[in-house]
């Protein structure tokens, strides 16, 4: 398979993942087997909870907004990311992560919002910085992994001020580097997690251990490293992009994110043409406060293209 493939399947992986799990955001485990219980049959993509069918959620959004500044700017330009990020959560999204509005609302600088947001708050380590991730890790793959994994917690520290959701970040971003060679995510862990640092090292062992169980996690997945255990655990229990995503999905919770994340890994690893078409057909991402801009399919095909060239 080639590169280009894995790197489409990751970006339009995540917004499927994204887009079907978000009508199913804080309900319980099994809903979507229980509404969807004949894989294949389609349907799935069917909206609700406020979204239309194929909506992108503020997952994908903020992930197309961190590709397009990518891609203008040549490069990572943290600035130009955040006032992106303020424009878009200025125009009233339909949904944005309470810590993340208020980051980006605060008044702050770019440089010291998410860090006052942490000092006075003291949580930070929710799955906003992970959700994003897929179209930054894309595009830093090629750079090595010490440097996508310091592009990935550059990028969480925008909105994000605890460092766990630095790690987490950087984790995926090496996870997804892997993938788009054509080697196993899954082996690659040990030497992934010895570069996670030292007083976060513990704690993603733990959730991302061949042994761990999403129902041993100990906080609600809304935060930053069970969601990121939950995802590679649906890549690990599953064969295909198909049953990871129902997988990820079926677990509850904060059922958008840990798709998108699922979503981002097991299109990098299973390619483009593994994602179903009755999946991408309806996909679509609004982008309030840019003129009204709607990303398709073909758009999210170009932006990946683009990423990995």
């Amino acid at each position: 398979m080639q590169r280009i493939q894995r790197a489409c399947g990751a970006v339009v992986g995540s917004a499927v993942g994204d887009a079907l799990g978000g009508p199913f955001e804080f309900g319980l485990p099994g809903v979507f087997s229980a509404r969807f219980p004949a894989p294949g049959v389609g349907g799935e993509m069917s909206g609700g909870g406020g979204w239309d069918p194929g909506e992108g959620t503020d997952d994908t959004q903020m992930a197309v907004l961190v590709a397009e500044s990518l891609l203008e700017r040549d490069g990572l330009d943290l600035p130009d990311i955040f006032a992106r990020f303020q424009r878009w959560a200025a125009s009233e999204p339909k949904d944005i992560g309470l810590q993340t509005e208020d980051v980006l609302t605060n008044g702050m600088p770019w440089d010291l919002a998410a860090a006052l947001h942490f000092q006075t708050n003291h949580r930070a380590a929710g799955n906003g910085s992970l959700m994003r991730a897929t179209t930054s890790a894309v595009y830093f793959a090629r750079a090595g992994t010490a440097a996508t994994m310091d592009a990935a917690r550059r990028i969480a520290a925008l909105t994000h001020g605890d460092r766990a959701a630095w790690e987490g970040t950087a984790v995926y971003h090496a996870l997804i580097r892997v993938a788009l060679e054509g080697s196993d995510p899954l082996a690659a862990l040990p030497d992934v997690l010895a570069l996670v640092r030292p007083d976060h090292r513990r704690r993603y062992s733990t959730v991302l251990d061949s042994r761990w169980h999403p129902d041993q996690a100990t906080e609600f997945n809304g935060a930053v490293w069970p969601c990121l255990g939950s995802a590679v655990w649906a890549l690990r229990t599953t064969t295909t992009f198909k049953d990871a995503i129902r997988a990820a999905i079926d677990l509850g919770g904060d059922t958008d994110t840990v798709a998108a994340v699922t979503g981002g890994l097991a299109g990098a690893r299973y390619g483009l043409e593994a994602v179903p078409a009755r999946w991408t057909a309806p996909l679509h991402v609004p982008l309030p406060g840019f003129d009204g801009r709607v990303l398709r399919l073909s758009d999210l095909l170009d932006l990946a293209i683009r990423l990995e060239s």
